[in-house]
């Protein structure tokens, strides 16, 4: 009875990519783009390690020390922060559960990489924008040129919807539902779907936004001046742009650290300090769980202040200790 040849590192992980992740998993394409360029920074690290090429490497070059030391060389070297160094290191370990599935000569290997633990970090405080902040940055955005407008349309359905800018990005014309309350369809995480409705100013502005763009009913909303889909980093980039015009109105602008997802944190912010309960900010969001929402509250020092006023204080006198023997009252009085 003839035994099954072990499969190769190569083998392995382009069975890992089309049979696992794509045909079994159906993971996104967001996921597929994440741990192949997990590989290919892994590839080019072993390289100048080994000497090998990446068709050349085996299946002992990501044993668990040169994982180690290529999650090490992420953030020594590439400036990459613990947040990063874990998202590389959970692709490397989905594929490592994948090889001892498949060749149970590799379970000791894959049992050390599998034992890799994640790196702890400081979680920041979330930043947020102020009403008045966001105002000042809307008002900056100049809307007399078509990319203008875009801006503006772009980042008003960022605080308005708390969606994810690249769930914005994503949206085509398909996506709106025209009707007494417009809707716009969002594909969030998780291929999970979520109806929001927009504002009557809001819609508004996109039918507006949309009379002057032409396109099909497929076409992308938001697109560059190629007519190409528009990028994180350009939106990014137009952000930054808009920020600095807008700190020169607004002081506390200044020298702050602005994202697209600050827009996101500013609405659930802005509905929490509204009285709007979790679980519907959480929907809104398409958060997995209500407990992801719950960090929103440490930043709301309005409803800690409220909290407090409401506890009283124990109505005891302090009474100041007093030594009763010489060497206790020498000690004191040092």
């Amino acid at each position: 009875m003839s035994k099954n040849p072990i499969k190769s590192f190569s083998d392995l992980l382009q069975s890992f990519f089309c049979q696992r992740l794509q045909t079994q998993q159906r993971v996104s394409s967001h996921t597929l783009a994440s741990y192949r360029d997990t590989f290919r920074l892994g590839f080019e690290f072993i390289r100048q390690k080994t000497g090998r090429t990446a068709s050349q490497q085996q299946l002992t070059d990501w044993d668990a020390p040169n994982v180690i030391a290529f999650l090490d060389h992420l953030e020594r070297v590439r400036g990459c922060q613990p947040r990063t160094r874990n998202l590389r290191l959970a692709a490397v370990r989905a594929f490592m559960s994948y090889v001892g599935s498949q060749e149970p000569t590799a379970l000791a290997l894959s049992s050390r990489v599998l034992a890799v633990p994640l790196k702890r970090f400081n979680r920041p405080l979330l930043g947020f924008l102020s009403k008045s902040e966001l105002d000042a940055i809307l008002a900056a955005v100049p809307t007399n040129t078509p990319s203008g407008r875009r801006d503006r349309l772009l980042l008003g359905l960022l605080y308005h919807t708390g969606a994810r800018v690249s769930e914005i990005l994503a949206l085509q014309r398909q996506d709106i539902q025209w009707g007494p309350l417009t809707t716009i369809q969002i594909k969030g995480k998780g291929r999970k779907q979520r109806a929001v409705p927009l504002l009557k100013p809001v819609a508004t502005d996109l039918k507006r936004y949309l009379a002057d763009l032409p396109g099909e009913t497929f076409a992308p909303l938001f697109t560059n001046c190629f007519g190409q889909n528009l990028t994180r980093s350009g939106v990014e980039k137009r952000l930054r742009l808009v920020v600095e015009l807008a700190a020169e109105k607004c002081g506390s602008l200044k020298g702050r650290s602005i994202s697209p997802h600050t827009f996101r944190h500013s609405t659930a912010m802005h509905l929490l300090q509204a009285g709007v309960d979790v679980c519907v900010i959480a929907l809104m969001l398409g958060h997995e769980s209500p407990s992801t929402t719950h960090q929103y509250i440490e930043l709301d020092l309005r409803m800690k202040e409220r909290c407090l006023h409401k506890l009283q204080s124990p109505k005891t006198k302090a009474i100041r200790f007093k030594a009763n023997d010489r060497l206790l009252a020498f000690l004191e009085n040092l």
